[in-house]
């Protein structure tokens, strides 16, 4: 690694950006030093491989425009994302939007725990204002799942998404939706993720 100070400043914006979208040309702007887009994604990579940090692409049957598109950042261990954050713990877990971005990055970092074990690839999925969570793909097999931790908000980018792939299955953990799992029973690995 040519660039270990990168790979720090990398590390902490990634950190707390987990769960959300942030494209390559975005993190070379507030990165000093960052060089090119591709530096950014080796170091992203690196990180990934370490069990760090890894960027999740944007699932697409094509590998072109999963390649080209932006990652979402998801840290291995959720414990990394409360450390570099300088809200406190009353906050992380009192405030609705605080809370559903932490449970959503434990529920990633559950299943990238996962994927290597149980052979399949974690993506994300958005086309316009529709999105979902994940995207797991083992083989022919899809599963889309959509994590709800306090409010709910509509599901339209499940139905778009299963829309498109009728042969997906669809997981819903937390919430109140019929068929919903809860995020324990989901954690222990109790829901099977395909079918």
């Amino acid at each position: 690694m040519r660039k270990p100070a990168l790979m720090r400043s990398l590390f902490r914006p990634g950190a707390t950006y987990s769960g959300k979208e942030l494209s390559y040309t975005k993190m070379v702007g507030q990165l000093q030093d960052a060089g090119n887009t591709v530096t950014v994604a080796h170091c992203l990579d690196l990180l990934g491989k370490a069990g760090i940090l890894a960027a999740i692409p944007k699932f697409d049957p094509k590998e072109l425009v999963r390649r080209r598109s932006s990652p979402r950042l998801m840290v291995y261990d959720t414990s990394l994302m409360t450390a570099t954050s300088e809200k406190g713990r009353d906050r992380l877990l009192g405030e609705l939007d605080l809370r559903g971005h932490l449970v959503e990055s434990v529920v990633g970092a559950f299943l990238l725990a996962r994927a290597p074990q149980e052979g399949f690839e974690v993506f994300w999925w958005r086309e316009g204002t529709k999105e979902v969570d994940f995207v797991l793909q083992r083989g022919g097999a899809l599963t889309v799942l959509e994590v709800k931790s306090g409010h709910e908000s509509s599901q339209s980018g499940m139905a778009e998404f299963l829309a498109r792939h009728p042969e997906a299955r669809r997981i819903i953990v937390g919430g109140t939706a019929a068929g919903a799992c809860g995020l324990e029973e989901f954690l222990l690995g109790e829901v099977p993720l395909f079918w």
